[in-house]
């Protein structure tokens, strides 16, 4: 019997950095257990070149990403979500669509790299210490025993994930 593809919508605000990278992270990480997918609520309609840089730089394609409005998820025929996870404090705090199937929903707020303002090494360092800082929780993740927990317990689990920093280096 083949093993259940659980499905991630991980969104910000303007879907061109945070949400990009953790979208790359799971793909790869996930090792077909799960698809992610990325939306924005306000959509950039471009994503960070240094977000893809920081995905090149931990060994990931950073081919095929697009800026996309978080609407394409909540249309009929788009892909059921398992798990809809904001990435940023703003996207949290807006009301969403109302997503088909009623996935579980966490925060996972990090701090905006795109947002910073520094010299071009401060700001690799600090896209990078975003984008390990979700890997951490995205590890996480991958570790729950999703097939063997109720689904109060998932969503708690899934809370606890986003409080998580990245692991010390």
């Amino acid at each position: 019997m083949a093993e259940r593809i659980y499905n991630v919508l991980f969104v910000c605000t303007g879907n061109s950095a945070r949400s990009i990278m953790a979208e790359g992270l799971l793909n790869h990480m996930g090792e077909g257990r799960f698809k992610a997918y990325s939306a924005g609520s306000h959509p950039a309609g471009k994503v960070s070149p240094q977000a893809l840089r920081t995905l090149e730089r931990l060994r990931l394609s950073a081919e095929g990403y697009r800026s996309k409005n978080w609407d394409e998820f909540a249309a009929p025929g788009a892909p059921a979500m398992d798990f809809v996870l904001t990435v940023c404090d703003k996207a949290a705090g807006e009301v969403c669509p109302v997503w088909p199937g009623q996935p579980m929903t966490a925060h996972w707020g990090v701090a905006d790299p795109a947002a910073f303002e520094g010299s071009e090494e401060a700001t690799e360092r600090q896209f990078m210490d975003t984008a390990l800082t979700l890997k951490r929780r995205i590890e996480l993740m991958l570790a729950l025993p999703l097939a063997r927990l109720d689904a109060m317990a998932i969503q708690r689990e899934m809370r606890d994930i986003g409080k998580v920093q990245k692991a010390a280096t």
